[in-house]
């Protein structure tokens, strides 16, 4: 449990800690879309006057949300991207309201500051509430088209008679080659995903598809990269020195791609970028495990479960070195292109919660 009094905490963030827990809520763009929801009520109801309010407010709740469920680093990466809109917001309508003295006074700080660390976030500004929500509204117009503008570079990416590889099942790679199928013709060969086998799904999709499919075993993906042009797959998450979250067995991958020489391309919506750091050698802390139950062994075989150890992690890492390129809703962007995309989408000070 988070040693944090529930009494100081927003109802709605303690709903969507339970939604999440439970399941009623999945799906990293579900999660993200009901984090925004909830701060935006907080926004609209909780009783603030300044940005400087406000911000105590968003950090505390999102701390909260963030510790209650920390594999999730979308949550933290939408709590820090709606205190950047409310500090933009703030600086906007300081520059606008420049009849009074005080503001004045302030505006000149903002001209003359570095960044923002001198800014007053303590005056009142009647206009900021309804600026903040309607900038709220078009992020999350932008999160709904987020999918459809990376769907849009399939072409760009995909050529006619290339052999692409992929691993499991994702839902924005599955649209990448449906929208590439509409203009080009070419072959995928999808790695099964063990333990879960999602891939099964996924090959199952893209042959209702009409695109030539082959389904391989995982221990085949080695075997079989010899033959592939490129690999595309999706992430949970993207670390700040640009290393991947992926599903188990995205390193593997990788890491035959580089032995082949072979571009890995990872579909990313801006909202998985996370301005955290992960190392291979921490990633334990990072993962998940599912119940050995999930794949790894037949539920007629539960009684070994008396007499075994089975870890079966949700999750692997993949280093920044092993990705050639991020496909993001704004564009193609190298992985030592990251920390510039993480300074245009989150405030340093908000970096840590």
């Amino acid at each position: 449990m988070v040693n944090t009094e529930d009494g100081d905490i927003n109802e709605g963030v303690l709903n969507l800690i339970n939604d999440i827990h439970y399941g009623d809520v999945n799906g990293t763009h579900n999660i993200v879309v009901a984090t925004i929801l909830v701060l935006k009520d907080i926004i609209n109801n909780a009783e603030w006057t300044t940005a400087e309010n406000l911000i105590n407010i968003i950090t505390k709740n999102g701390k909260y949300l963030v510790e209650a469920i920390p594999l999730e680093f979308s949550i933290g990466n939408m709590v820090r991207r709606i205190l950047q809109i409310i500090r933009e917001e703030y600086t906007s309508e300081l520059k606008n309201n420049t009849d009074e003295t005080d503001t004045q006074e302030s505006l000149h700080k903002i001209l003359t500051a570095e960044g923002d660390q001198e800014v007053d976030f303590n005056i009142s500004i009647p206009s900021l509430k309804s600026a903040i929500i309607e900038h709220i509204n078009e992020f999350e117009v932008e999160l709904e088209t987020c999918a459809e503008n990376i769907t849009q570079q399939a072409s760009e990416h995909i050529h006619s008679n290339e052999i692409i590889m992929t691993i499991g099942k994702s839902t924005l790679v599955e649209e990448f080659f449906n929208r590439a199928a509409k203009t080009r013709a070419f072959e995928v060969i999808v790695a099964e995903g063990g333990p879960s086998l999602s891939g099964h799904e996924m090959a199952v999709n893209l042959s209702k598809a009409k695109i030539k499919t082959t389904l391989i075993s995982d221990v085949a993906i080695f075997a079989m990269m010899s033959r592939v042009n490129k690999v595309i797959i999706g992430t949970h998450s993207v670390m700040a020195n640009g290393g991947l979250r992926a599903i188990s067995g995205s390193h593997t991958v990788a890491q035959a791609a580089k032995h082949y020489s072979v571009p890995v391309m990872v579909l990313l919506p801006l909202y998985k970028l996370s301005p955290l750091y992960l190392y291979s050698h921490e990633q334990d802390g990072f993962n998940k495990h599912d119940s050995p139950l999930q794949g790894v062994i037949d539920g007629a075989n539960a009684s070994l479960l008396e007499r075994i150890h089975v870890y079966n992690p949700v999750f692997d890492y993949v280093p920044p070195e092993l990705v050639t390129l991020f496909i993001s809703n704004s564009g193609g962007n190298a992985p030592s292109y990251v920390y510039r995309l993480l300074s245009e989408l989150y405030h340093p000070d908000d970096y840590e919660l």
